[in-house]
């Protein structure tokens, strides 16, 4: 697996910065910083699921050379950060908890959030939890939106097991597939985009369309796009998730419930502080489609849609995002 190079100008995977360990509260996170950034904003990068700080290797360096003091963490559950073994331990009040803790800790008043996946979540509860922490919020393939509940997502699929946010509920059937095959599975996931309507076509072709659950079946994942890692890259993840396994970050989708119930607000309040939204026009799950009705709710909004782009945008198109990233936050804030 060859994968594609750096993009010019970007720091060398192996440059990426050392973490430093921080105690916030019960746990302990570890975090990745780059840059100083003066009187400006920190910016702040929350990962998805499965990912690591390290999925934002390229972006730390262009944002720290654009004269930001720029930071990344493993979220609780990943990596070198604590893992709690209780499930309620990864709702949105502990981990928007952690990120108020981590500026407290690095002496920051406020800053910018950057958030990818289930970290876009995060990033789009922090403006409406802790407003006074927040000078602006970014959404990789996240759009700002209500968290919906699983029954909900029950009344769209036969079975449970056909929606892998479904078969995650259950503690520890999940962890049992995927912790023996950690490199199968990032072998299989970590590619680039492909036009969802093919993916939709070849589905239907196979009778899996109602499929929505990858996960279950890691040899039979179809292999769609082009590998975006390196094999340093590969072997970077490998070596992480083997050590941890995957009950971290699955515990992160045991809470949809008690987000949903807790924090209704949450997608429906109206954001007035700065904020940019970066779509992904081939993401197969996050489509950018579902960023319609941010405009409606976000007074002070840019958003862009990265064309032949796939889920893991910001590793996938390194170029664009920290173009796009880097011109929006020296407009905004430099």
């Amino acid at each position: 697996m060859s994968g594609r190079p750096p993009p010019p100008g970007a720091a060398p995977t192996e440059a990426f910065p050392p973490a430093v360990h921080h105690t916030i509260g019960d746990v302990q996170l570890a975090v990745h910083e780059l840059g100083d950034g003066g009187d400006r904003p920190a910016v702040v990068f929350c990962h998805g699921f499965p990912e690591l700080a390290y999925s934002w290797r390229f972006q730390l360096p262009a944002v720290a050379d654009a004269g930001f003091r720029a930071i990344a963490l493993d979220q609780r559950g990943y990596g070198a950060s604590s893992a709690p073994s209780d499930v309620g331990a990864y709702d949105l009040a502990h981990l928007t908890g952690d990120l108020v803790g981590l500026l407290d800790a690095l002496e920051i008043e406020r800053a910018v959030f950057v958030g990818h996946d289930w970290g876009g979540y995060v990033t789009w509860a922090m403006p409406v939890l802790h407003p006074d922490r927040c000078a602006g919020a970014v959404g990789v393939c996240t759009p700002y939106s209500s968290f919906a509940t699983t029954e909900l997502f029950r009344s769209i699929v036969e079975h449970d097991d056909d929606l892998y946010l479904l078969w995650f509920q259950e503690p520890g059937v999940a962890e049992a597939v995927l912790d023996p095959q950690v490199r199968l599975l990032f072998t299989k996931i970590l590619r680039g985009g492909v036009d969802p309507q093919i993916i939709d076509a070849e589905r239907r072709a196979s009778g899996t369309a109602g499929d929505f659950n990858p996960f279950r079946d890691v040899p039979g994942i179809p292999e769609f796009g082009e590998p975006i890692v390196t094999r340093a890259e590969l072997d970077h993840y490998v070596e992480v998730f083997e050590r941890t396994g995957f009950a971290g970050g699955i515990n992160w989708y045991r809470n949809i419930d008690v987000n949903a119930a807790q924090f209704p607000h949450i997608g429906t309040a109206t954001l007035t502080l700065p904020t940019l939204m970066l779509s992904a026009a081939w993401d197969p799950v996050l489509r950018p489609e579902m960023a319609a009705g941010m405009p409606d709710v976000c007074t002070d909004l840019e958003m862009r849609v990265i064309p032949r782009s796939g889920h893991w945008l910001q590793q996938e198109e390194p170029e664009a995002v920290n173009d796009l990233l880097v011109d929006w936050l020296i407009r905004r804030f430099g």
